[in-house]
């Protein structure tokens, strides 16, 4: 039907192809034979098949698929023949690329029996994996459904994806067949529905019910549609190269038997090959292009089989990735299902995306490795149990495991195994892990770069970091002489003397004018200006203040005077009494420098990054318990001792629970990782676990945890909050700069407010100064003005006191109960006012 449709729209042609057909029966001995008859007997120019399995675009799609619903383990299910294994390469890197690997592939012979398929799938059933990727012809793909159906192995939990060759036969499958593969998703090649198509379709469907009148319900694939396209781009290429009489040579392969030497070659097959690449055009199956002699599909169509068929949910094209239509567009190539794809229903009727795997329900457990300590049993204690032969796992990091295992969505059961090491290491503890003994380890492990090269470390449950532990020594400087003045720093005693001095400069010159303390000669105006400044520490000054401005910024500065002796009085009690402990040394190049002696635990790491820094083996001590740890210390480095200890930071916050009072840790001096569970190398519950430890982390469960194992050491350790170095206890200036503004702003309007004040009162003198006076002249014309004494006030004094004088008489005269003659009283009172000195002053209100 190609070939006279072709032919019938170009009659021009001068070519026409004459087609010659073999069947071969899906047999890759039968196809090469057929293949050498044609050659060699019909004298062929092309041929057009068979079907090829190197779908690399398909599989490509594949490995998409995989990452999109998250799965990190596949298992392919081929047939054993050429069309089974000639996808393995192309699917094995393309799911190797998205992250997944393939633990297992399971290859069923193309006459394979019914126990033989049995024997597969259980051991399938065995395997942790529950994604499956199926590749063979649908005679064998339907008996394999049909004995993974009656082995349970199409239920909830489980992913079955089929590739091209199965998917375009679901819609003519039978119902025993569709209903053995509910859940089931399939790629296959997208049709566009076109007017030209459906035309086609019914011209072929009766001239087929014509030629095989007895074959009932058949339709039309994809295979043939390809055919159709082919035969025609065939025949435009044969046109263009002009191939009738076309000459051909023999190969000449000596020494064969095969029949290949009798082989000939068409002399115009190479321009053939590259006329067909270059041809391209709109056929019924959609665009037509052949790369690498391969036929091209652009498109393919995610199906999902439901009820009695197939249900689209999606496509895949190679510039958009997944989209749920095919005029959408996707920004992200790998998107999730669930924002890329319509809803799948998966086997088991569930709309829940697999996980991918499951530990299997057949009485296996999960063998964890549990090593065997001698110290800091804390955190993990390995007890033997004589009468029941069993042994006991405890600690902080097997209840962290424990309790990151139940947090799990889905249970996993598992046993400890005991794990002994002479060495002191954990390597051969990897080892067993790497080499497949075990599944899993729970302890007091740390990640290490080396070590994840043959193990997958989970997410650290514990804090990061080396840290060094030194001896502490009491430095309080109690009975250093300069001891009292530690409570305040520097700047803030500078701070403190310049404001004694510009208060008393704000006094004097406030109460220069009108009070007698504050006035005499420069010298004796300075001392009392200071004295009067000074003595406000003890609150003793004598001199009394007279204005109202000055009054104001002396009661101001008695405030700040009071806070800031409370203030250092409590500091300075806290320097003479409170403990403060320090270390003896805080540098390891200091360390390396004196050739000191440092230790680490027997065993660990931390040795190999002692060497880097350059510490000697002379200089390299180990420890293998705390008692041992805190006997070295003790000795120190002059009694064959060490200086300090490193060993990681949950180790050390352990030792210091109990002896904090004699040491302490200094910041991390190296990096690491922290402990961490770890699995075999691939292992599909990694990420899940890593999941798990953050979900701990972030509840309350941790620090129940670390309080079951760690606090209950603190309650013999001193109370940290007792110790406290000479730098916390000091007073900065910082904690005092409101004061010291306040007061500064107060005295410094005060000076405003008296200049605005004189210059009012004597701006009538001041006019009088002739304007060719210097500036320098004017300062001095009005400092001496300033310095002579306010005749206003005299006045005002003499006033107040002739006030009181009368007061006092009055007062006199309406008491009864004196007995002296008034007259004589008055004389006395009236001569001493004449004997006070007019520069003798009272309060002024104003």
């Amino acid at each position: 039907m190609a070939l006279s449709d072709f032919y019938a729209s170009h009659a021009h042609y001068h070519t026409r192809l004459i087609l010659h057909k073999r069947d071969s029966a899906d047999d890759v001995v039968v196809a090469a034979g057929a293949a050498l008859d044609l050659i060699n007997n019909v004298k062929v120019q092309a041929i057009i098949g068979p079907e090829s399995s190197m779908q690399a675009k398909f599989v490509t799609e594949l490995g998409d698929k995989a990452q999109a619903f998250g799965w990190s383990e596949a298992v392919p299910i081929s047939v054993d023949d050429e069309f089974g294994k000639g996808v393995i390469p192309y699917l094995t890197t393309a799911l190797q690329a998205m992250g997944a690997r393939i633990p297992y592939w399971v290859v069923i012979p193309s006459m394979a029996t019914d126990k033989q398929i049995d024997a597969e799938l259980d051991k399938l059933m065995k395997m942790k994996t529950r994604v499956f990727i199926v590749h063979m012809l649908p005679s064998l793909g339907s008996r394999l459904f049909s004995r993974a159906n009656a082995r349970g192995m199409m239920e909830k939990g489980f992913a079955w994806i089929v590739t091209n060759d199965m998917s375009i036969f679901f819609s003519s499958s039978n119902y025993s067949v569709i209903d053995n593969m509910q859940g089931v998703l399939g790629l296959k090649t997208y049709v566009p529905n076109t007017e030209q198509l459906e035309n086609f379709r019914g011209r072929w469907q009766r001239k087929f019910q014509q030629d095989n009148p007895t074959l009932l319900n058949v339709k039309l694939d994809v295979f043939g549609l390809w055919a159709y396209d082919a035969a025609r781009a065939l025949a435009t290429a044969v046109e263009n190269v002009q191939t009738t009489n076309s000459p051909s040579r023999k190969m000449n392969i000596s020494g064969s038997s095969t029949g290949l030497e009798r082989l000939e070659i068409s002399q115009s097959g190479p321009e053939l090959v590259r006329e067909l690449s270059a041809t391209k055009f709109t056929g019924l199956s959609g665009n037509f292009r052949i790369i690498n002699g391969q036929l091209q599909s652009s498109t393919f169509q995610i199906v999902n089989v439901n009820d009695n068929g197939e249900r689209g949910v999606g496509y895949w094209t190679p510039q958009n990735g997944l989209v749920r239509n095919l005029n959408s567009k996707n920004k992200s190539r790998y998107a999730t299902s669930n924002a890329s794809l319509g809803t799948i229903i998966w086997p088991g009727d569930t709309t829940s995306i697999p996980q991918g795997w499951q530990i299997p329900m057949s009485g296996m457990k999960l063998k964890v490795l549990v090593p065997v300590k001698s110290s800091f049993k804390e955190f993990v204690d390995v007890s033997y149990d004589r009468s029941t032969n069993t042994s006991n796992a405890t600690g902080y990091c097997i209840d962290v495991f424990k309790a990151v295992i139940e947090s799990l969505p889905y249970p996993v059961p598992y046993e400890f195994y005991p794990f002994a090491n002479s060495h002191g290491d954990y390597n051969d503890l990897i080892d067993q892990v790497f080499l497949g003994n075990y599944d899993a380890a729970a302890g007091d492990v740390t990640i290490r770069a080396n070590r994840s090269l043959y193990v997958d470390f989970t997410l650290p449950y514990t804090e990061s970091g080396i840290s060094m532990i030194v001896p502490i020594k009491d430095k309080n400087d109690a009975k250093s002489t300069w001891v009292f003045l530690k409570p305040l720093t520097w700047d803030l005693w500078v701070a403190i003397g310049c404001f004694f001095v510009f208060t008393g400069f704000v006094v004097l010159v406030l109460e220069h004018r009108i009070n007698k303390d504050f006035r005499g000669p420069p010298l004796h105006q300075i001392g009392t200006s200071l004295w009067f400044s000074f003595s406000t520490m003890v609150f003793a000054q004598r001199e009394r203040v007279l204005t109202n401005l000055a009054r104001f910024v002396v009661i101001v500065w008695c405030f700040v005077v009071l806070i800031l002796t409370q203030s250092y009085t409590a500091s300075f009690s806290s320097i003479l009494t409170v403990q403060q402990l320090q270390p003896v040394i805080t540098d390891v190049n200091l360390l390396l420098k004196n050739g000191d002696n440092v230790a680490y635990q027997a065993g660990s790491f931390i040795y190999g990054i002692l060497k880097e820094r350059g510490f000697q083996d002379a200089n390299l001590w180990t420890y293998s318990s705390p008692e041992e740890l805190d006997e070295l210390l003790q000795n120190g480095n002059s009694k064959h001792g060490i200086s300090a200890a490193f060993d990681e930071t949950p180790y050390m916050k352990l030792f210091l629970a109990t002896y904090c009072s004699k040491y302490t840790m200094v910041e991390p001096t190296f990096k690491a990782d922290g402990f961490a569970f770890f699995f075999q190398k691939g292992s599909i519950l990694t990420r899940d676990v890593s999941t798990a430890i953050t979900s701990v982390h972030e509840g309350s469960l941790m620090k129940k945890i670390e309080d079951k194992w760690f606090i209950k050491d603190q309650a013999t350790c001193s109370d940290s909050s007792t110790t406290s170095s000479s730098n916390s206890l000091t007073l900065s200036l910082a904690s005092f700069r409101g004061l010291f503004i306040v007061a500064g702003v107060v005295s410094s309007l005060a000076l405003l407010v008296c200049a605005g004040m004189f210059f009012h009162e004597h701006n009538h003198t001041l006019r009088s100064i002739d304007p060719e006076t210097s500036f320098w002249s004017r300062i001095r014309i009005v400092m001496r003005l300033y310095d002579q004494r306010d005749p206003n006030w005299d006045t005002y004094n003499g006033r107040q006191q002739q006030s009181s004088v009368h007061g006092v008489i009055g007062a006199i005269e309406a008491s009864p109960n004196i007995n002296s003659p008034r007259p004589s009283s008055v004389n006395n009172i009236e001569h001493e006012i004449e004997l006070t000195s007019p520069d003798e002053e009272r309060p002024v209100t104003h």
